[in-house]
């Protein structure tokens, strides 16, 4: 059920410091459904909006200032009269089309601002302010009004004046990628200058402010208080990144188009919702659906074509130079990478569908399929054609086989960036696909954006990717998005937005210095925060000395196993080559792990340490637990309390053997089993860079 009400009278919520309208000072409390959160409002004695956060009594973040800056009209930061306030309750629960939970509830308490400003040139802005159990929520609103029919907006002050100088995990504030490992550090030493992230050259980074990060940012507060700050609905804006300023400050720091711009609209708009979400432990962060739940409900009628699915692909095979993405090479193109022929040929899919087909993995992603791959990395325009295949990739008759042994193809879009290029190509792409049968696609932007020579995380890629979502709606058609803006939970909007990358993954044990065991320990506190990480798990063969014998994966068997159930996606990868699954053992966890989720539970969590996730399958009994652990060996038990009472069930275990380590020893594992109940203890073994896999099979419940 939803309600809401407006409150008449605003009782104790309601506090007037003074009696003197001005001086500007009318202050509002709203709290929290639970009532630990307490926000206050007020304005400044020069009219500044501001706003502070409390939690059973304690500053989370102290007074902190709201307001815009505009190119050609008054500024909307100062000089305001409030003109109406309204309260009201929101209580409701949703069912997504898939993900970690069957069941989202949606409890918050809502305060509505309506101010106006002093002068002829003054603007009328509304602060929509949401509080739940698990965070905060707030937004500016701009009713239509004379003087901004066209409006530029330079500058967003919002402000976080945090308690102090809080444990950070942060990447920078690149305009243009969130591929790079997390650092660990005070809010205060929040800084790049020095860093050596070999971008001085690369015209697809840019670091502009050394002192900012990008969202989700999360801390600790010397309290044991999590906090991690993001943005939701982030549509026709520019993304936010977060500037550390003195006095443990963050303010609002807006992408901006190349002239200088941030964002351009007219009114009436809205601006994204700004968010803190908060907890007591770094699980309660990861189940929490504040972000999701400040997003449109479901935006598709017909859901049945939306499908979460495992898939294998040509993908690994290109990363570690197996074979190349293109048919011909040109010197000095991203594709020439000293591969043995090209990757997307007949017979090699024809080999990776019988595979598919053989253990039941229903997605199989092609790259490197359509012309134009010689070209990427080289700037020239419009090279890659979406809808024609190289001569040796046979479209029509894989897609038919494929449809024959029940295998979905996942398309490929690699755009190099050149956004307006895709643009014009899409529809026809679109169509493409749906007509082959092909419902998913998996789009990259690797490379600057071109021709505007725009930034990957500016308005004009926000614009871009709703564009690409809506179509793939109307085309029936899946997105898995590379190289993207960050999510900020529209996929409870569109669903058909299944997986993105932004972030540094598996790829970069291929051919970089790598992924250090720490890292899947901090994502799931970090970037799995924005919404579903395609990682791409499951390698086996951990060095490929075959291929690369100067690089390797930095973990055990187990642990990759493992990051089947810890790091979330509807989409995961089975990224290896087939070869080096085939009659492997470990194998049948991959098979059997779930790809959509009734429940999530996060048993123990320290960030960059360990991590522990318990999730059930949706509509089914049976639980999947994956444990990981960081560079230190570690042990742990938890009782079984999760499993249904009265249920018989079988734990299948995939665990690093003794002599097991991610260095020396990674590919050493074991299989156990036992009978367990609920109240029953499993004992949990990790060794360095390791991790655990547990199916836990339902068998008869009680008689």
């Amino acid at each position: 059920m939803k309600y809401s009400f407006l409150l008449l009278t605003l009782a104790a919520l309601l506090i007037f410091p003074s009696c003197d309208s001005e001086e500007k000072d009318f202050q509002t409390r709203l709290s929290s459904p639970d009532g630990q959160l307490q926000l206050d409002f007020v304005l400044s004695e020069s009219g500044q909006p501001q706003y502070a956060l409390q939690r059973n009594g304690q500053i989370v973040i102290d007074t902190s200032g709201l307001g815009l800056v505009f190119k050609s009209a008054a500024a909307a930061n100062d000089s305001f009269q409030l003109e109406s306030t309204s309260m009201s309750e929101t209580r409701e629960s949703w069912t997504p089309v898939w993900g970690p939970t069957a069941s989202i509830d949606n409890h918050y308490n809502e305060l509505v601002v309506m101010l106006a400003q002093n002068g002829d040139r003054g603007h009328r802005m509304q602060l929509r302010f949401r509080l739940f159990d698990d965070g905060l929520g707030f937004r500016y609103e701009f009713p239509e009004q004379d003087g901004l029919d066209s409006v530029v907006i330079m500058e967003e002050q919002t402000e976080f004046r945090l308690t102090g100088d809080h444990e950070a995990w942060w990447i920078p504030a690149d305009y243009d990628s969130y591929e790079y490992l997390f650092n660990k550090s005070k809010l205060s030493e929040i800084d790049t200058v020095g860093m050596d992230y070999g971008i001085a050259d690369r015209p697809d980074r840019m670091i502009a402010t050394p002192h900012a990060a990008n969202t989700p940012l999360t801390m600790r507060t010397q309290d044991g208080l999590y906090l991690s700050f993001h943005e939701a609905n982030l549509t026709d804006y520019a993304g936010m990144t977060l500037a550390v300023q003195e006095g443990n400050t963050l303010k609002s720091e807006l992408v901006p188009w190349r002239n200088g711009d941030k964002v351009r609209t007219a009114s009436p708009f809205l601006s994204p919702w700004r968010t803190v979400q908060i907890a007591e432990s770094p699980g309660g962060l990861v189940t929490s659906h504040l972000i999701l739940n400040l997003n449109e409900p479901n935006a598709i009628a017909d859901v049945s074509w939306i499908e979460p699915m495992k898939y294998t692909g040509v993908w690994w095979e290109l990363h570690i130079g197996k074979t190349d993405w293109s048919l011909q090479k040109i010197e000095g193109s991203w594709s020439d990478k000293g591969g043995r022929g090209h990757g997307a040929n007949t017979e090699n899919v024809m080999e990776y569908i019988d595979f598919n087909a053989r253990h039941g993995i229903t997605g199989l992603l092609v790259e490197g399929w359509n012309t134009g791959w010689e070209y990427w990395g080289i700037d020239s325009i419009g090279y890659f054609s979406f809808t024609t295949p190289y001569p040796d990739f046979d479209i029509d008759t894989l897609a038919a086989y494929a449809k024959k042994n029940g295998v979905e193809l996942i398309g490929h879009h690699e755009t190099a960036g050149q956004v307006t290029h895709y643009e014009s190509e899409l529809e026809e792409a679109f169509a493409y696909y749906r007509d082959l049968g092909i419902k998913a696609v998996k789009t990259g932007y690797a490379g600057p954006i071109l021709p505007e020579r725009e930034y990957h995380h500016g308005q004009m890629l926000v614009e871009h990717h709703r564009r690409v979502m809506e179509a793939g709606a109307e085309y029936g058609i899946m997105v898995n998005a590379h190289e993207p803006v960050k999510q900020t939970g529209l996929r409870r909007t569109y669903p058909n937005w299944m997986a993105q990358e932004g972030v540094q993954g598996m790829e970069y044990n291929a051919w970089s210095e790598g992924n250090p065991p720490s890292h899947t320990c901090i994502l799931p506190f970090t970037r799995m925060l924005a919404g579903p990480i395609d990682y791409t798990p499951g390698i086996f063969d951990l060095t490929f000395n075959e291929y690369r014998p100067d690089n390797r994966v930095y973990t055990t068997l187990a642990k990759q196993l493992a990051l089947y159930v810890v790091i979330y996606t509807p989409m995961p990868m089975v990224a290896d080559l087939p070869e080096n699954y085939e009659g492997h053992p470990a194998f049948q966890f991959i098979k059997d792990v779930a790809v959509d989720w009734s429940e999530t539970q996060v048993l123990n969590a320290e960030i960059g340490e360990y991590v522990t996730i318990a999730r059930r399958e949706k509509e089914g009994r049976d639980w999947f637990l994956g444990s990981i652990t960081n560079e230190q060996a570690r042990d742990f038990r938890f009782p079984l309390d999760f499993l249904e009472e009265g249920r018989d069930y079988r734990a299948i275990i995939y665990k690093d053997a003794a002599a097991a380590d991610w260095e020396s020893n990674p590919q050493a594992y074991e299989i156990t089993s036992r009978e367990v109940q609920r109240g029953d203890t499993l004992q949990v073994s990790l060794a360095p860079g390791g991790g655990q896999a547990v199916h836990f099979q339902a068998g008869e419940g009680a008689k």
